[in-house]
């Protein structure tokens, strides 16, 4: 089975200067949690969780207001080919302790998300492995100090 079988096709993807709060209304209106970063061309520059906006912006008392995609985002983008099998898939999920990918085409540009969800609805006999495997304790916080 190919990741372009189970990913969550086109998602909405911001770029670096979109405000934040508009990226947590992206979120509300498409019901996910995570938003891909990309520039003018489409290449993914990282990533901006729900979690991030939580323990970047909320739980260090920072005003989300005045802040960007990029104030936040994860800047280190994991991605996955189109082409690449779920097992590879699972594999770089596990190796980076992550609940989604990006998904990029020929190209380099972003075309899809794989999630834990994307796992437990479209390639069931993987669910089990790949909550495991990214659910292990880290050995750094998740509570990253931005500048």
């Amino acid at each position: 089975m190919r990741v372009k079988e189970i990913m969550t096709q086109d998602p909405t993807c911001c770029s670096p200067t979109t405000p934040l709060v508009e990226v947590a209304q992206l979120m509300v209106r498409d019901d996910c949690g995570c938003i891909p970063v990309v520039d003018e061309k489409g290449l993914p520059l990282g990533t901006i969780t729900d979690r991030d906006i939580t323990c970047r912006v909320v739980a260090q008392r920072k005003d989300p207001a005045e802040l960007l995609a990029r104030d936040c985002m994860t800047a280190s983008c994991v991605v996955v080919s189109l082409e690449a099998t779920v097992e590879d898939c699972c594999d770089l999920m596990e190796e980076n302790q992550i609940r989604r990918v990006v998904v990029i085409d020929a190209s380099g540009r972003c075309c899809g998300i794989v999630s834990q969800a994307d796992f437990a609805t479209e390639a069931q006999a993987w669910t089990g492995e790949i909550v495991q495997a990214i659910s292990r304790p880290t050995e750094t916080a998740s509570t990253v100090q931005i500048h």
